[in-house]
């Protein structure tokens, strides 16, 4: 792998202060931090579904390393891909993001907020209960080993979207024991040789990690939190035709084109032999 600063970064360090508001409708506040790019392999043709366990087990690692590091100041770091033209990625070598920043942006609130409550109300951490209850329905199950489980979310939006969870409570990646890295590289490359072969294309996605808050936040108990990933692929019916959210979705809500269901019994029956490799 091969960490390197953003050459465009969105967070810098030196951001300035807004000015005061003269009315409270319009409220701004600095945003400060830092953006790192990562490349995940020296072959800038070779995907993380082509790579080799180890390669794979080696990004994690480089992951955990990153939300370590950055995390010690920072209280929220995010890991994220985009990947493919369709995506917005305008570097067609396989890489990832890594941005942290001074303040917790809009979906960790969220996430903060809700799993908190879940674990007020029932005792358990959410996301746990959820993989559990996932664990044992199987309908949305896509893939699983003995660490961990990839299913299409019960609220899925996107057609193909899956949420990758850890069997055990673990709070941030950098928590992850030995034997999860391994076990998460293996299912990890199992859940995106079957994207790639939905529609025999490198699939597009934009996925991302979201963990319990660091910095500031390190000395407190976010056992409420629960480590997971979100891909969300646009594809819906073929390499070129894809889902689009407009209309009713941006204006009211949300509408399937498929259920949960039915997309993960089609991932979860695609092989696990990737197409460009099945005549070696």
């Amino acid at each position: 792998t091969f960490v390197f600063p953003n050459d465009f970064p969105v967070l810098q360090l030196d951001a300035p202060e807004p000015g005061d508001s003269d009315h409270p409708l319009f409220r701004a506040a600095a945003a400060r931090g830092v953006c790192k790019v990562m490349c995940f392999h020296p072959w800038s043709d070779l995907t993380l579904p082509l790579m080799s366990l180890a390669e794979i087990r080696a990004v994690i690692d480089a992951w955990a390393e990153l939300s370590a590091e950055l995390g010690a100041s920072y209280p929220w770091v995010q890991i994220f891909e985009n990947k493919g033209a369709m995506m917005g990625c305008s570097n067609p070598h396989p890489h990832c993001q890594v941005w942290a920043s001074s303040f917790l942006p809009n979906e960790a609130r969220v996430e903060d907020r809700t799993q908190r409550q879940h674990l007020s109300q029932h005792g358990m951490p959410m996301l746990l209960e959820y993989a559990e209850q996932e664990a044992c329905r199987k309908e949305r199950l896509v893939v699983e080993n003995t660490d961990w489980l990839v299913v299409v979310p019960y609220w899925a939006t996107w057609p193909y979207q899956t949420l990758l969870l850890p069997r055990r409570h673990v709070c941030r990646l950098q928590d992850l024991r030995e034997g999860e890295r391994d076990s998460l590289a293996s299912i990890m490359q199992r859940l995106l040789i079957k994207y790639d072969n939905l529609f025999e294309v490198s699939f597009p996605y934009s996925m991302g990690w979201h963990g319990a808050p660091t910095g500031p936040y390190l000395g407190e108990d976010c056992g409420h939190w629960q480590l997971h990933a979100h891909y969300y692929p646009p594809l819906l019916r073929s390499a070129t035709v894809r889902k689009f959210m407009v209309g009713y979705e941006m204006l009211a809500q949300a509408q399937r084109d498929l259920t949960p269901e039915q997309a993960a019994e089609r991932l979860r029956n695609l092989p696990e032999v990737h197409y460009k490799r099945r005549a070696e």
